[in-house]
C-alpha cells in the first residue's frame, strides 16, 4: 500500500505542480504544452489532430479546446487535410508558437529538473523510466507516443 499511495500522490501531485509553474511563468498548461512541444518535433510543425491528441495524451475533445485557445493566441493554425476527406484536420506550429515555445521551455525544463531529474540518482531515474514504460505497455499504451503505435497517417 505504502508503493500504491506514492505511486498515486506522484501522478496526482506531479502534473499540478508543473501546470502550476507553466501557468505562472507562461499562461499555459501542461497540456497545452505538450501541444506546442508535439508539433514543435513534427514534420514541418504539423500533425493531423487524431495524432496529435495521442502524442500530447489527450482525447480529441480536450484537444479541440486546447487548439482553439492556442489558436486564438496565434501558435498554431487549424486547416483541413489535403486528400484526407472532408473530416481530417491538421494542426501547424506557427512562427509565433515557436517561439512561444521557444520562450517557455527552458523554465519548465527547470522545474521538471527541480522536482525530479536532480532528487533522483541516474539509477533511481532509469529505474523509474524502466517502470513507467512497463505500466503504460500494460495498460495497452505505446510509451512514446501516447496510443499511437507507427509513424502518422498521411493527411
Amino acid at each position: 500500500m505504502r508503493e500504491w499511495r506514492s505511486l498515486m500522490a506522484l501522478v496526482t501531485r506531479l502534473p499540478s505542480a508543473l501546470d502550476a509553474q507553466l501557468k505562472r511563468d507562461a499562461g499555459l498548461n501542461g497540456f497545452e504544452y505538450h501541444v506546442l512541444a508535439a508539433l514543435s518535433d513534427a514534420p514541418d510543425h504539423t500533425l493531423p489532430l487524431t495524432d496529435l491528441a495521442g502524442r500530447s495524451r489527450g482525447s480529441l475533445s480536450r484537444l479541440s479546446h486546447a487548439v482553439t485557445r492556442l489558436e486564438n493566441a496565434g501558435w498554431l493554425t487549424r486547416e483541413r487535410c489535403t486528400g484526407g476527406g472532408p473530416s481530417r484536420v491538421e494542426a501547424r506550429l506557427t512562427a509565433a508558437g515557436v517561439e512561444k515555445l521557444q520562450d517557455c521551455a527552458p523554465g519548465h525544463v527547470r522545474e521538471v529538473r527541480r522536482l525530479v531529474v536532480d532528487v533522483l540518482t541516474p539509477d533511481e531515474l532509469r529505474a523509474l523510466g524502466h517502470a513507467a514504460r512497463t505500466v503504460v505497455r500494460a495498460a495497452g499504451l505505446d510509451p512514446a507516443d501516447g496510443d499511437r503505435v507507427g509513424p502518422p497517417p498521411p493527411c
